[in-house]
C-alpha cells in the first residue's frame, strides 16, 4: 500500500507542477511500525514501480529496497524523529515558492487559506549542501515544533503533514500564496492578516472546518 501511494505521489508532484525532472523527493512513515518508505535518488517519476521504493527504518537501517535512496534521507528521516505526529514528507521544487527562496524570505500568511492551513509565516532554513547534514538540521529548524512548510534556501520548499493528501495540500497553498505574494509585491505592499485573526482561522480549519469535526 505503502509503496504504491509513493509512486502515485511522485507522478501526481511531477504533473501538478511542484518539480521539474527528478528532481524533488517524497516520503511516508507507517504509524504503526515506524517504517519509512522513500522514492529513489534520480529516477523518472513516471516510469517508478514498487521495486524502486527504498524501505528504511528511523536510525537509517535498510530494510527494503537495491535503489540507492533520496540523497534527502537524513532530512526525511530527521523530520519523523523530531516530529512524532507527521507521516509524510514532500519536498518540491516549486516556481514562486523558489522565488522567496532564492530571497530568503519568509512568506507571510497573506490569504485566508495560508493562514488556515499553514498558520503563520512558512520560514526560510539556513543554506546547507543538497544531502547533507547541515541541511537537514537547518529544515527541522525552520519547521520548529509545529508549522507543516518551510522553504529551503536558493533550493526548494518541504512541507508535512499527518498524511500524504495533507503534506500535498500544504504544497499546493504554499505556491498558490507564493505566487499571490510576488504578484502583489510587483504593483504594491501586501497587507497581512492580523496574528489574532490567523490564529483563529488556523484553529478553526484543524478544530471545526469539515465533516465530522
Amino acid at each position: 500500500m505503502y509503496k504504491k501511494l509513493i509512486i502515485e505521489a511522485g507522478k501526481k508532484m511531477l504533473h501538478s507542477g511542484l518539480t521539474v525532472e527528478t528532481w524533488g523527493n517524497i516520503s511516508i512513515r507507517d504509524p504503526k511500525t515506524n517504517l519509512v518508505y522513500l522514492t529513489p535518488s534520480a529516477l523518472d517519476y513516471d516510469i517508478l514501480n514498487e521495486d524502486d521504493i527504498v524501505v528504511m527504518k528511523l536510525d537509517r537501517t535498510l530494510v527494503e529496497g537495491a535503489r540507492k535512496p533520496t540523497i534527502e534521507t537524513d532530512l526525511h528521516l530527521g523530520i519523523y524523529a523530531a516530529r512524532p505526529e507527521i507521516n509524510a514528507v514532500v519536498h518540491t521544487h516549486p516556481i514562486y515558492s523558489q522565488v522567496f527562496a532564492v530571497l530568503r524570505e519568509s512568506i507571510p500568511p497573506i490569504i485566508d487559506e495560508a493562514a488556515q492551513i499553514m498558520g503563520g509565516s512558512v520560514q526560510t532554513a539556513e543554506y546547507a549542501l543538497p544531502g547533507s547534514m547541515e541541511l537537514a538540521e537547518s529544515c527541522i529548524a525552520a519547521l520548529g515544533k509545529d508549522a507543516n512548510a518551510c522553504l529551503l534556501a536558493n533550493h526548494g520548499a518541504v512541507c508535512i503533514g499527518a498524511d500524504m493528501d495533507f503534506a500535498f495540500k500544504v504544497s499546493a497553498v504554499l505556491e498558490m500564496t507564493a505566487q499571490i505574494y510576488y504578484m502583489a509585491r510587483a504593483i504594491g505592499k501586501p497587507v497581512v492578516i492580523d496574528d489574532r485573526l490567523v490564529a483563529a482561522m488556523h484553529d478553526f480549519a484543524f478544530n471545526s472546518y469539515g465533516q465530522g469535526k
